[in-house]
């Protein structure tokens, strides 16, 4: 059997079993969370071995003993952040149940904004991520689908709220610095959009869309909630097309047969 890989390894804390003698007066746990606590105070480009060893109190060099790099510890705070998800509640359907998760996961994400700034170097691995995405999983468990089609459409729903999530803390981030931008937004473009050659546009414009009329905050939700339930549109169809009178259900678009 091949090694796990370094990153599950670290996740799941297995470097630790065939350690024997007094436990450690500082752990892993501590490091990450006073990581945490320093990202939410300050941002994640104040987060530095040193910084997180003062705050514990700590040389930097007892860190490293622990944590190899602050590679290491930003993986490790990017489990740790997402907390253990909600039970899902008992009784939903499907559709449910993923509003719910995906509502979920934008608070956690919310409570730590730096999150969003961290990389995606690939599938979940850490503890916590695979919590939240057996949720989701198990939110489709009386669909009808494929073991393989639960996967897939799970792995586009954290797609979108992934990229819905970042996308609203920049712009939140923008409207933070320079909230006129945004109110005159759609004043700005009726000054340089040509009705000739941007018409659909134009008629955005028209409709008043762009109007100041919500408060930011509010209007991201807004817009987070109706992409969300367009996405979940298109897996009631796929759900619809494959599993109806019985059929074997089809893998997800895009999946190995």
């Amino acid at each position: 059997m091949s090694e796990l890989p370094p990153d599950v390894v670290l996740l799941w804390g297995l470097q630790n079993e065939s350690r024997r003698g007094p436990k450690p007066s500082l752990s892993i746990e501590d490091i990450t969370q006073a990581a945490i606590e320093l990202a939410d105070a300050e941002g994640l480009a104040a987060v530095s071995m040193a910084r997180v060893a003062e705050r514990l109190g700590n040389s930097t060099m007892a860190l490293y003993r622990h944590v190899k790099s602050k590679d290491e510890l930003l993986t490790l705070m990017s489990d740790a952040a997402l907390e253990q998800p909600d039970p899902l509640p008992e009784g939903v359907d499907w559709r449910t149940g993923l509003t719910f998760w995906a509502d979920n996961v934008l608070t956690v994400i919310r409570r730590h904004r730096w999150y969003a700034q961290l990389p995606i170097p690939g599938p979940p691995t850490g503890p916590k991520n695979l919590a939240w995405f057996d949720a989701a999983l198990g939110a489709l468990a009386d669909t009808g689908l494929s073991e393989e089609a639960k996967v897939g459409v799970v792995m586009g729903l954290i797609t979108y709220v992934q990229g819905e999530v970042r996308l609203s803390l920049d712009l939140a981030a923008g409207f933070a610095d320079n909230p006129e931008a945004f109110s005159r937004y759609g004043a700005t473009l009726a000054r340089v959009v040509d009705p000739r050659r941007l018409p659909a546009l134009a008629r955005v414009l028209e409709a008043g869309v762009f109007q100041p009329d919500l408060e930011f905050e509010q209007s991201g939700d807004a817009d987070f909630d109706f992409g969300l339930q367009l996405y979940l549109d298109g897996i009631a169809n796929f759900i619809e097309r494959t599993c109806q009178d019985g059929a074997d259900p089809a893998p997800a678009p895009g999946a190995e047969s």
